[in-house]
């Protein structure tokens, strides 16, 4: 098996209102879009972030678990600075999201905040100044 990750695919609440988000408010291009169904953003050369209705992830893959705290995973878009941190949080907002932190210095050395996406997953908008992180920033 090839060392990479082709879809990341997170389920939803409603798809509309994740186009919304994504598209309307964040200006990201859609790649696929059936309303109802999934909403497919091309985020990466080779790398496609799906979202797919609960109920046909449900219907695929299994019962979807529930419960207090959040879902066992991050997604993170760094940048190339703190400022930019800031400025991406900022936007969200103004999309939508809920501000989980603001953009603070870390242990790790780096600057990052969270927001929570409309159906509560946490997007790290980070600034990591090491090698791998400024190889992510374009």
């Amino acid at each position: 098996m090839d060392q990479r990750v082709s879809f990341i695919t997170l389920a939803v609440g409603d798809v509309a209102r994740s186009r919304a988000f994504f598209v309307d408010g964040l200006g990201w291009q859609e790649s696929l879009y059936v309303p109802g169904e999934v909403l497919m953003l091309k985020v990466a050369d080779r790398v496609v972030l799906s979202l797919w209705d609960r109920s046909g992830f449900e219907e695929e893959v299994g019962p979807i678990a529930t419960g207090a705290g959040f879902a066992p995973i991050t997604l993170a878009h760094n940048v190339a600075s703190p400022a930019d941190v800031d400025e991406v949080l900022e936007e969200a907002v103004a999309a939508g999201a809920t501000l989980r932190s603001p953009g603070s210095q870390r242990e790790w050395g780096g600057y990052s905040g969270y927001f929570l996406d409309p159906d509560g997953y946490a997007w790290e908008i980070a600034h990591n100044p090491g090698p791998i992180g400024q190889e992510l920033v374009p």
